[in-house]
């Protein structure tokens, strides 16, 4: 590891016994307890390094250090490396629920989606009131096209923990995905009673909205969503798309223009569509 070389090295050419610094901890819950620190922080890889140094400079059967550090590893992207930490934190103790969700979740991320609904199956065989498992193993199941088992999922998770916003925002889309927009509407709308700021729910609130025709709706929680997140491009180019079929072009360019300066690619008939109707050419 390249922490520990430097002192390697030292010890192959010191001419004295190598000795514990003073101020050196030696109990492991000291570097989990500031790697979590760090984690919550967002300081991944001080958080991977501390809960390394617990590891292996003081007790190697720690399983707790080596999911935390899974954790981290994942938060970075760095799945294969957080799966094999989950995978040493159950060899360890296969008890508890979580490690199994969050390899889950590193295997949905890489999209072994199979493995994955095998670990919330096994995390909610240890613990069956466990609402992230289901809610997890439902956005698993949406990824597969099953919306029913999906929601099915979703619903469980609600049942057990009736405040979990993901899961009713994720049975939304769920519902949406099989066109039952009156359903989707009212689980964004309690997601959005749980976690006003939760931008995504007004976005998604709207293109329900919109697919019912109901363009001033859809355009009041666009505008919700912008309010909360002005960098979310897909909003602009919907309520632009809203403000095109009421007829008010003028708006409609406005939106298309932002979207087009955060990045967006607005779809070429799209633009065709808006240059005919308002007989301009941006």
């Amino acid at each position: 590891m390249g922490i520990i070389l430097p002192i390697v090295l030292f010890l192959l050419f010191s001419c004295v016994p190598a000795q514990q610094k003073e101020n050196e901890p030696k109990d492991a819950n000291f570097y989990v307890d500031r790697g979590i620190a760090y984690e919550k922080k967002g300081q991944f890889d001080e958080a991977i390094s501390d809960f390394t140094r617990a590891i292996e400079k003081t007790d190697p059967k720690l399983a707790f250090a080596y999911a935390k550090r899974g954790i981290a590893y994942s938060r970075k992207g760095q799945y294969d490396q957080a799966i094999a930490d989950y995978n040493k934190a159950i060899e360890i103790d296969p008890s508890y629920a979580s490690d199994y969700t969050n390899r889950g979740n590193a295997y949905g991320a890489k999209g072994q989606y199979d493995q994955a609904i095998a670990d919330y199956n096994k995390a909610i065989e240890i613990d069956p009131k466990y609402a992230s498992a289901f809610s997890n193993r439902g956005v698993t199941y949406q990824r597969k096209g099953q919306y029913e088992q999906a929601i099915a999922d979703y619903s469980k998770a609600v049942e057990i923990d009736p405040k979990l916003a993901s899961a009713y925002y994720n049975r939304g889309i769920a519902y949406g995905g099989k066109g039952q927009y009156g359903l989707a509407i009212a689980d964004y709308t309690k997601a959005i009673e749980i976690d006003p700021r939760l931008a995504s729910a007004y976005y998604n609130r709207g293109v329900a909205y919109y697919r019912k025709g109901k363009y001033n709706q859809a355009i009041a929680d666009y505008n919700k969503a912008i309010e909360i997140n002005p960098e979310l491009a897909l909003a602009y180019y919907t309520r632009g798309c809203a403000y095109y079929l009421k007829k008010e072009y003028d708006k409609s360019w406005q939106d298309v223009t932002k979207a087009q300066n955060l990045g967006y690619q607005i779809p070429p008939k799209f633009l065709e569509d808006l240059k005919k109707a308002s007989g301009k050419q941006n």
